[in-house]
């Protein structure tokens, strides 16, 4: 998987541990159907995925392997950043706040920031 590389695979075998089904369908409907359409590209679903994480403002784990996605197929840290701040102007500073740390957690490991 071009998006996620080792890492998705790692993520979802732990998934498949306790719910095969779960991380099934999950592969299937999400990355089988949904991602294969082809009114966006997958540059933009996984911007349009992190908008929408951000809005929910609890999944960290979840967001922080979707900016590694996005980095991984071109998706510039710019960019990134600034689908974070649109998303406080609708889902709140506390969602954005929350998001932007994960993006810096994200940036630094992958040596795109510096650690402070």
């Amino acid at each position: 998987m071009a998006i996620f590389g080792e890492n998705g695979k790692k993520a979802l075998d732990g998934l498949s541990l306790i719910s095969p089904d779960l991380a099934k369908y999950m592969v299937e409907f999400g990355f089988g159907d949904i991602y294969q359409r082809s009114q966006l590209d997958v540059q933009r679903r996984e911007l349009v995925t992190i908008s929408a994480l951000t809005a929910l403002g609890n999944c960290q784990p979840q967001l922080s392997g979707h900016i590694q996605g996005a980095l991984n197929i071109g998706c510039k840290p710019v960019e990134i950043v600034e689908v974070i701040m649109q998303v406080a102007l609708y889902a709140g500073f506390p969602a954005a706040i929350n998001a932007m740390l994960t993006a810096k957690d994200v940036f630094i490991e992958r040596g795109i920031l510096e650690a402070e």
